[in-house]
């Protein structure tokens, strides 16, 4: 026989117990609505089921758009690649052992992988053009690259930074013609 409700078990008279109840609810904890019966009672049982369907739509579109959100700001491939160096990275220092660091079969000298060379040729000359290809970095390997590429390229006759240049010193003439007429006011 199942006992009438009072409040000593009737969670929802109270609001901060019904409060209470719904989180429990939430979590999956269905106690604080057991002492009804679903049987003389169909809108209990209506409420649980549309509850539980829409609080799980409700949550499961929240957390698609808020992956959604995550992953638009992080959506390209060098981040996830720099991400997965990191983790590699804290893989071999911290559960690698000594030994296992020096096993030339995980850790090769020397790596060696395919590039299409006309994609290559392609990028380094885009490269150049924007004036990025002058980074001060590897440069041997730059050099032997240009070489195999046979792409001819002369750093101290780049015409992109002579541009940038030319631009800069127009918009300096620009700038002393202001100071001098605010100067004249």
């Amino acid at each position: 026989m199942i006992q009438t409700p009072n409040k000593n078990t009737n969670m929802f008279i109270d609001f901060r117990t019904s409060l209470f109840a719904i989180y429990l609810f939430l979590a999956g904890d269905s106690n604080a609505l057991s002492n009804w019966s679903y049987a003389d009672n169909p809108s209990i049982a209506i409420l649980i089921v549309l509850f539980s369907l829409l609080i799980v739509v409700y949550l499961m579109n929240l957390l698609i758009g808020l992956l959604n959100n995550a992953i638009g700001e992080d959506d390209n491939r060098v981040s996830y690649l720099i991400w997965k160096a990191e983790i590699l990275a804290k893989i071999e220092l911290f559960y690698l052992l000594p030994h296992q660091r020096r096993w030339q079969i995980w850790f090769p000298e020397v790596i060696h992988y395919y590039v299409d060379v006309n994609k290559t040729r392609i990028e380094i000359e885009r490269l150049i053009k924007e004036g990025e290809w002058d980074n001060k970095e590897f440069t041997k390997m730059q050099e032997k690259l240009l070489e195999q590429l046979q792409i001819k390229y002369n750093p101290n006759d780049n015409k992109v930074i002579l541009e940038k240049l030319e631009k800069l010193e127009e918009k300096l003439e620009k700038l002393e013609k202001l100071l001098e007429e605010i100067r004249a006011k």
